[in-house]
């Protein structure tokens, strides 16, 4: 028996354009020869579809890219995910389910069983979980055909569930296994992806074939990777990250393989590669393909600056310099260098002339009180109202520059460094900010040696230095890092050698800021934990456990 699988790039909701795709992987995998094609989770309508389940009609259409498929099954078997009515009433209108299509009709529905409701996953929210389990014969064999998270409950030693499906599905001595993913990427799940397949092969001593997402859908990044493992937990193939990949393979060779083919997981390529890509999809899939961003001459703009060429293309991102008062030359002369070495437009419009007419209005009204914030984030709305200006005009997307540990701790400006329409690095920590700066110097200076060493600064005010309001980022980022992806307290923070008055003092903020992170654009996620729909945490709130 052949399989294939079939790793691709779906929009939500885009019904013909997701069929066409599939559709013609039918016929490439036809001519190659398979005997069954494997598409992915929700392949109709792309993964995740929220809240678009709840209209009938978006159901329907799902219906109707399944049957549009059928009928190209007369002599090819395939396996796609889509939703299903629920015919009982008292339950939740919809399962979750993998089709198995073959001599033009359904042959077979595997429902989802165990439905995740942590981090990013809301499926209870939509979809009832499967109680029953059957393998599904075809051509002789009998495959056990799984979705996603039900491969994740090894043993049924995963405290969130009471069933697992394979332990289920193994009754019934099933010749090889079939899981369909939309697996998000972070960048430590690829290691465990590969471990929970392996774990899974050893316990039921049968292959598995595993096809999964790739692509942006908004801030959730897919890293495909889709694995096939033999009996012997021999990784035969793990497909590309971060694009499109198709493979035909033959069920006698996957058994007999003797050699792991596993690529490369280094953490910082890794994040740089799913960046690209999420910027890429969003703008393509939103139909925009200029973007416009703030050069400051600091490291957070230079890497989304560098990024977002990569992805879009040197000549359609315009980087505006904005330089005030109490900009260095070398700030100015740090960006105008990385356009040059980039070979990407810019502009230069000064914000003096608007700060000092904002403060010729308010002055009378600030009644004296000495320079301040609010000075500070005239300065940084001025050029907020400038990017958006230019934004409107134009036609550009606005990118946020802000990092991680600036949206922890609230260390932006509403309405003026924290405005955009996508946040590049929201979700990368500023040491990490860094590495990626080296990372992309690899074959030759493209981000300026002197961004990547000066002393990190909002030029806000008179030899301003991040340093002056937050403790040195290697020490804030470990930090955070306890507090927001480990879930630490700070009793077990400081017990790791941490300053108790800083540990207090950075958790509080982090705390305190969650109206601003409300309030920013989707972060593309590349971590366990990232700020957005995976961290939802109470505005109003005072809680801090105690130490």
């Amino acid at each position: 028996m052949k399989i294939a699988l079939a790793q691709l790039n779906y929009i939500i909701g885009d019904f013909e354009h997701n069929y066409q795709k599939m559709a013609s992987h039918v016929e490439k995998a036809k001519a190659a020869g398979a005997d069954l094609v494997v598409f992915s989770e929700l392949a109709v309508c792309g993964y995740p579809p929220r809240d678009f389940l709840e209209f009938p009609d978006f159901i329907h259409r799902c219906d109707a890219v399944v049957q549009q498929l059928a009928a190209l099954s007369q002599d090819i078997g395939i396996i796609v995910g889509a939703p299903a009515i629920n015919p009982v009433p008292e339950g939740k209108d919809l399962f979750n389910c993998a089709y198995l299509l073959h001599e033009g009709k359904i042959q077979h529905v595997a429902k989802k069983a165990l439905l995740p409701t942590y981090d990013i996953f809301d499926e209870y929210r939509y979809f009832e979980p499967a109680t029953t389990f059957n393998n599904v014969e075809f051509k002789g064999k009998k495959i056990a055909l799984t979705v996603c998270e039900d491969i994740w409950n090894i043993g049924n030693e995963n405290p969130l569930y009471t069933i697992c499906p394979m332990d289920e599905l193994t009754k019934g001595n099933p010749d090889f296994m079939i899981n369909i993913s939309a697996s998000p990427f972070t960048y430590d799940k690829a290691e465990e992806r590969i471990r929970i397949v392996r774990e899974n092969v050893a316990r039921y001593g049968v292959p598995m074939f595993y096809s999964n997402h790739v692509g942006a859908q908004t801030e959730i990044l897919f890293d495909g990777a889709s694995l096939v493992v033999n009996a012997g937990g021999v990784v035969v193939d793990e497909m590309p990250y971060f694009e499109e990949a198709f493979q035909v393979y033959d069920l006698g060779e996957v058994t007999q393989a003797t050699e792991n083919k596993v690529r490369p997981k280094e953490k910082i390529a890794l994040i740089h590669d799913a960046l690209v890509m999420g910027i890429r999809n969003y703008f393509q899939k939103l139909g925009f393909s200029k973007a416009i961003l703030g050069l400051s001459g600091g490291i957070d703009s230079a890497v989304t600056l560098a990024l977002a060429v990569e992805a879009l293309g040197k000549e359609n991102v315009l980087s505006v310099l904005m330089p005030s008062q109490f900009s260095s030359d070398h700030s100015v002369n740090d960006s105008v260098q990385l356009c040059h070495n980039l070979e990407s437009p810019y502009k230069t419009i000064p914000i003096k002339g608007m700060f000092d007419a904002f403060m010729e209005e308010l002055t009378p009204h600030f009644e004296g009180k000495p320079f301040n914030v609010a000075e500070e984030n005239i300065q940084a709305r001025s050029r907020g109202m400038l990017l958006m200006a230019l934004s409107n005009k134009h036609g550009y997307i606005l990118l946020n520059t802000s990092n991680k540990s600036e949206a922890a701790v609230g260390y932006g400006t509403l309405y003026g460094d924290m405005a955009g329409g996508l946040s590049v690095i929201g979700d990368v920590y500023k040491v990490d900010v860094f590495a990626l700066a080296r990372y992309m110097n690899r074959h030759g200076e493209v981000v300026p040696e002197n961004i990547i060493t000066k002393p990190p600064s909002a030029e806000l005010r008179p030899d301003q230095k991040d340093s002056d309001s937050l403790p040195e980022y290697d020490v804030l980022d470990e930090i955070l890092m306890l507090y927001i992806e480990q879930r630490m307290g700070p009793k077990e923070i400081i017990a790791q050698g941490h300053d108790p008055k800083l540990v207090h003092r950075i958790l509080r903020l982090v705390n305190r800021s969650e109206y601003k992170r409300y309030q920013t654009p989707p972060m593309l996620r590349v971590s366990p934990k990232a700020f957005g729909m995976g961290r939802r945490m109470p505005i109003v709130a005072k809680y801090l456990e105690q130490s």
